[in-house]
């Protein structure tokens, strides 16, 4: 990134403190922090160590006469005041011109000429509702750059789903600056996600940016983890299903060639392939599934599997990766060898109490010790797992979702987790009354699913 908006100095001490630290750390970008045009919440940007002020001035009529309850001759005059004084404070300053796509435009050329005759450092209109289409956008931002002689950002709301688009469009008319968020975060609908423009502006206009974006999907999963706001599966290039294929259709193309169902490889934003048992899925899907796991049935068997998948799907469940691993051992006749078992379970929580909790497991029947501290008893409970399988088994926990299915206090909860172990990743579910017990159900199962290889055994098959 080259340049991070890290928070809101003049919000509270806790902002302020959060953004001091950020600038802290030498990083390569420009550290920023968002302000009004105040002289107060410049002081707390300058007292926070930003070496930049966003400085958020709206420029509609709307907000200036019913928000500010000022007429635009003051907001000239404030942006006037507010820009020279950053910058005699040594800020770099980027004016965040608030609601600009529904402001007159004459008026918004006025307000960026004259933070620019105060050295302003870059401007940006502000998408704040979200109205532009990648259209107007491209002639809002031509028309813009034919009149402002600094750098002009992009700063796009989602409330109409074209965010990715109208930023795209706004850069290919000139802009020089898009403002991004990982996983499209932001107010109401969000903001343009950071993650899609970039893969777009290197993809599809075969652009160099600075990102390194094998990293895009990992942050995407810690964002998600520390917000507590997961994406929607089925999310652009960060989404759970961007890379999960299960149609029959597409599976057979993508075991073919990948090239046939993904524009891009996953590998690019480091994430991996995944091919998903469902009842649309075809016979080289489950097939490959099995085969992943060392098992060879014959072909009665195999239609045997097949069915039994489709009725499951047909039921309206959600067929998890454990659950064609179980069926496929019934079928086979194979007594399902359970490599890791949770032996013991002790945690301990409260509301001033630090979570912590300790396990014991059996693998391949020796034990294995584990202990750790989270943010709550699930936590720590899945953290103690890792630590006791940590250095035999490079397994790690990708997604975390759980939801209550029956109402009332004793409400049955359903883990499903997503687990990976190199280049191979599964689903599997937990379904308990006791969220910690579901989620220790889901974590287990995942695992054996990831440790279960019959390439190396004869298992036995039916006559």
């Amino acid at each position: 990134m080259d340049v991070i908006e890290a928070g809101f100095a003049a919000v509270s001490d806790g902002e302020m403190e959060a953004v001091s630290l950020i600038a802290k750390q030498g990083l390569r970008a420009e550290i920023s922090s968002a302000g009004r045009g105040t002289k107060g919440d410049i002081d707390a940007v300058l007292k926070c160590g930003a070496s930049t002020m966003s400085m958020i001035i709206p420029t509609s009529d709307l907000h200036i006469e019913c928000k500010l309850r000022k007429t635009r001759e003051q907001v000239l005059q404030t942006t006037q005041d507010c820009v020279q004084y950053a910058k005699d404070h040594g800020l770099k300053v980027d004016l965040l011109a608030e609601d600009a796509t529904r402001s007159d435009f004459n008026y918004l050329v006025q307000v960026f000429q004259t933070a620019v005759n105060a050295g302003v450092d870059r401007v940006t209109p502000c998408d704040t509702v979200g109205i532009l289409t990648p259209d107007s956008s491209f002639d809002f931002f031509t028309k813009l750059t034919n009149n402002i002689q600094v750098p002009i950002g992009v700063h796009c709301h989602n409330d109409f789903g074209m965010a990715v688009a109208n930023t795209i469009a706004a850069l290919g008319a000139g802009a020089q600056e898009a403002h991004a968020t990982i996983n499209g975060l932001g107010e109401r609908a969000g903001n343009a996600a950071l993650e899609e423009i970039a893969i777009t502006l290197q993809s599809l206009y075969k652009q160099t940016i600075n990102i390194k974006p094998q990293l895009l999907y990992s942050t995407s999963q810690l964002v998600s983890r520390l917000t507590g706001i997961h994406t929607q599966p089925n999310k652009a290039i960060v989404g759970e299903n961007a890379f999960t294929h299960e149609s029959g259709i597409h599976t057979q193309g993508i075991l073919a060639n990948p090239l046939t169902y993904e524009p891009i490889a996953p590998e690019l934003v480091g994430c991996t392939r995944r091919i998903a048992p469902g009842k649309h899925s075809g016979s080289n899907a489950i097939r490959a599934n099995l085969t992943n796991m060392g098992l060879n049935p014959n072909e009665e068997q195999f239609n045997d599997i097949m069915q039994r998948i489709k009725e499951l799907g047909d039921k309206g469940k959600t067929i998890m990766d454990a659950d064609v691993l179980a069926i496929a051992e019934t079928v086979m006749g194979i007594e399902g060898d359970k490599p890791i078992q949770l032996a013991e379970l002790t945690f301990v929580g409260g509301n001033k109490v630090t979570s912590t909790a300790s396990v014991r497991l059996k693998v391949h029947g020796k034990d294995l010790w584990g202990s750790a501290i989270g943010v709550g008893p699930v936590d720590a409970a899945i953290n103690a797992v890792k630590n006791a399988i940590v250095e035999t088994e490079p397994i790690t926990l990708e997604q975390y979702n759980v939801k209550a299915i029956t109402g009332g206090t004793d409400a049955m909860v359903e883990v499903v987790v997503h687990m990976r172990k190199g280049n191979r990743t599964i689903t599997a579910m937990g379904l308990r009354e006791d969220i910690v017990k579901a989620s220790m159900e889901a974590v287990i199962t995942g695992m054996n699913v990831l440790k279960t290889d019959y390439n190396d055994k004869k298992p036995p098959t039916n006559p």
